[in-house]
């Protein structure tokens, strides 16, 4: 197959065509589109192996991550996201939802550029090669309790604007970048009131913007929301206009029914991050439940226990098959999907995602001289699926520049990247 790009555009695609000149860039192997890694926090890659050690659950996990959130600043910021996002081309992830809600000084104040961690996270993707859908998190208070919600606490005070009118002053201020779209986030209804809530959405609305949130990751969550608005979290979204085609539902493990059928109708989004849900001990979603709804799936690494598409994809079976003893809900193709043209979508990038004229050259090539895929042929894709691993990525382009050649990042140390920024941050 030859696929011909002009300025990161595909404009052709023959097949039983092979390199017609010396310039052609010949990638061996099987070649897919370029993957979506629609949930990150890029700075939770530095708690990797660090919060393994010994029992506990997700809010004790929460402890040590606002441990490392409080180190941060934009320098240091700037260069881990940049060594993750490394990290990340390397797996076959040419675009990222990058969830973030550091946005000032540990005390609260903001920065000088009341902007500079959300900039130095889009600086980061360009330098790794990779686009970057920056989701703007608002996040103004510290749960839910009997009597609505808290005050942000100490670990959370560079996380709020206070306000969701500061919120928005901010966002006007933001950069743009040809590699970048600015979303918007909800943390979660328990950090965000419902008349914030609601100015957010809007905001989004207005400019046909990604609109991410944390749904039903926990059971307190939805007890709590139950107890303080009588609805679930997602029922409590609907209520306040956030629910909609640019909708993406992080997690959604609890999602009940009436939830899915919410989803559903809206026209929204699920991401599953599942190597996170399982590494935290949050549970299993209702992937089939939703897939069977109609309801656009997608992917993330959220945590990144580990950085594998192919990891994610296959767990969104592999745990529906322990969850209902059935195998097969989700096909090799549409695990394929969710984690490049469902994320794509949930991340504003419509015209990536696929191999085919008009597209971006976005191009990720899997080699099948591994012991994983050795005596795959006609079950090419369930073996990349179900057996692969981002180890057997060779080569990445993204927008037809080529970011990854022969398993090695062409511009970042990637490795050493890493060991610094982790070690500055937390040894």
């Amino acid at each position: 197959m030859r696929i011909t790009q002009v300025e990161g555009t595909i404009t052709a695609v023959e097949a039983g065509v092979g390199a017609a000149t010396a310039n052609d860039t010949v990638l061996l192997g099987v070649v897919i589109p370029g993957l979506a890694n629609t949930h990150s926090h890029a700075f939770h890659r530095a708690l990797r192996s660090r919060t393994q050690a010994g029992a506990g659950s997700f809010w004790t996990w929460r402890d040590q991550m606002y441990l490392a959130a409080a180190r941060l600043n934009p320098d240091l910021y700037h260069r881990l996201a940049r060594a993750t996002f490394g990290e990340m081309a390397m797996a076959g992830i040419t675009a990222v939802g990058e969830f973030n809600y550091i946005h000032h000084q540990p005390d609260g104040t903001p920065y000088s550029n009341p902007n500079a961690m959300s900039e130095a996270l889009v600086d980061a993707a360009a330098e790794a090669g990779i686009r970057i859908t920056l989701l703007d998190t608002a996040y103004f208070h510290g749960g839910l309790g009997a009597e609505g919600h808290k005050p942000a606490g100490n670990a959370q005070l560079r996380f709020s604007d206070g306000n969701a009118s500061a919120w928005i002053q901010r966002m006007e201020l933001a950069s743009s970048a040809p590699h970048a779209k600015l979303g918007a986030a909800i943390h979660s209804v328990r950090a965000v009131a419902p008349d914030s809530i609601q100015t957010v959405a809007a905001w989004a609305a207005s400019r046909e913007a990604p609109l991410h949130v944390h749904v039903s990751e926990q059971p307190a969550e939805n007890e709590q929301v139950q107890a303080a608005f009588g609805a679930t979290p997602t029922e409590l979204l609907e209520r306040c206009g956030a629910l909609g085609h640019n909708t993406t539902a992080v997690h959604a493990t609890y999602a009940t029914p009436s939830d899915i059928r919410r989803l559903a109708d809206s026209g929204a989004s699920v991401c599953f991050c599942p190597t996170t849900e399982r590494d935290l001990a949050d549970g299993i979603g209702p992937s089939a439940a939703l897939a069977a709804a109609g309801v656009n799936l997608s992917l993330g690494s959220d945590s990144h226990a580990v950085i594998d598409m192919f990891e994610e994809a296959r767990a969104v079976e592999l745990n529906e098959r322990l969850a209902t003893q059935r195998r097969g809900s989700h096909s090799a193709g549409a695990l394929t999907n969710m984690a490049t043209i469902g994320g794509h979508r949930a991340l504003g990038w419509p015209d990536a995602g696929q191999i085919k004229p008009g597209m971006r050259a976005d191009l990720v090539a899997v080699s099948t001289n591994s012991v994983r895929l050795a005596g795959a042929s006609s079950t090419t894709a369930e073996a990349i699926v179900f057996a692969a691993s981002a180890a057997d990525i060779t080569d990445v382009i993204c927008d037809g520049s080529a970011i990854v050649r022969d398993s090695e990042h062409c511009t970042l140390d990637v490795v050493a990247e890493l060991d610094r920024a982790i070690t500055e941050l937390l040894d």
